[in-house]
């Protein structure tokens, strides 16, 4: 069912003793009031700290990535069983920076998403264009063709554990934003995707993230947005005051 969210996807940075540092932060900064899911991705090495620490707690934990095999002999990689093992239920797929630096596809990422929901889990997944594709008008394309090829295939029971985040690779870790006018165009021609796709209620009931340098200032307007849930935040979310005040902004 469509509700708002805040992610907070840490990427490569706090070792365990900062993660769990952070944590016991975070948890005295967030409000317990709020109508908002809130979900931290900590790297591999801190998500069992994580799911402990954040046990009893309205803060979810999410893997950043998972491989698309049951297991084998593919080194260095984690599997959706490994997560679910110790009690990570949600995974972030289809980041421009998995796309971009590990030449991840809309094939494999299908294939990922095809396992994390045969282990019963959700799917946050990255849509979003670079620079080059907006200046020549074809990031619509570029959108349709990522929501396209990796998640309409799908049965429309299985959009119940889909998340959709929106990122414009032009304003991740650049310190541009898109203007909440872009936002809204942006998701709004997504849910307009699904809806064709399915059908209006499945568009409805998806929520679908921002996520592009939100900062606590940006926030609100950004979120203000009738087709904007909430966000996926990357440098704002690794300082507890910064992410307690985008969740505020919901």
């Amino acid at each position: 069912m469509r509700h708002s969210i805040v992610a907070g996807n840490w990427k490569m940075h706090k070792n365990a003793q900062e993660t769990s540092a952070f944590l016991n932060e975070l948890v005295n900064d967030l409000p317990n009031d709020k109508e908002v899911e809130i979900i931290v991705a900590p790297p591999f090495t801190s998500l069992l700290i994580a799911t402990q620490q954040l046990e009893g707690t309205n803060i979810g934990v999410a893997a950043q990535n998972m491989h698309q095999a049951e297991g084998g002999a593919f080194t260095g990689e984690i599997s959706a069983d490994m997560l679910t093992s110790i009690g990570v239920d949600i995974v972030i797929l289809g980041h421009s920076e998995r796309r971009q630096y590990f030449k991840e596809t809309d094939g494999t990422l299908a294939s990922k998403v095809d396992t994390a929901l045969r282990h019963n889990m959700r799917v946050i997944f990255c849509v979003g264009e670079e620079l080059k594709d907006r200046e020549s008008k074809q990031f619509q394309n570029v959108v349709y063709y990522q929501l396209k090829d990796a998640l309409f295939h799908l049965p429309k029971q299985a959009w119940e554990n889909i998340v959709i985040a929106y990122e414009p690779v032009w304003a991740i870790g650049t310190g541009l934003t898109a203007t909440p006018e872009q936002a809204q165009e942006m998701h709004q021609f997504i849910r307009e995707q699904i809806a064709h796709q399915y059908d209006q209620t499945v568009a409805n009931n998806t929520s679908i993230l921002y996520g592009g340098s939100v900062k606590p200032e940006n926030a609100k307007e950004i979120f203000s947005k009738p087709d904007v849930d909430g966000g996926l935040i990357g440098g704002a979310a690794l300082n507890a005051k910064d992410f307690s005040a985008i969740v505020n902004a919901i």
